[in-house]
């Protein structure tokens, strides 16, 4: 249980910092320091994410770093990214969806660093 509230504090205080948290930081944790399965991970972690946004886009918008028009500009549509993308996680295998998640934040951290 332990290990599970520090991967929420990391993945909370990486959301306020960086406005990431949720999948890029807690699928990896809950997969290597927890154990669980990919799929399971990447559930976990959308269950924790609105609570997440919700509090980081208060504390954000009293600070006024919020544009509510743009932020539903770009969330509404990805519900519908979500939808298609879970729908192919589950007809594809762990191990694939492994490779491109492991691709992606390499490749997001090397275009970050330079």
């Amino acid at each position: 249980m332990w290990r599970l509230a520090v991967i929420a504090t990391v993945a909370g205080a990486f959301s306020g910092l960086f406005g990431v948290g949720g999948g890029s930081v807690m699928v990896p944790l809950l997969i290597l320091w927890v154990g669980y399965e990919e799929r399971e991970a990447t559930g976990t972690s959308l269950a924790a994410i609105p609570l997440i946004a919700a509090i980081g886009t208060l504390v954000q918008g009293v600070h006024g770093n919020v544009d509510v028009a743009k932020g539903l500009l770009v969330g509404l549509p990805a519900i519908l990214g979500v939808l298609a993308g879970t729908w192919l996680q589950q007809r594809v295998s762990v191990e694939v969806v492994c490779w491109f998640f492991a691709v992606l934040l390499t490749v997001s951290a090397v275009v970050l660093a330079v």
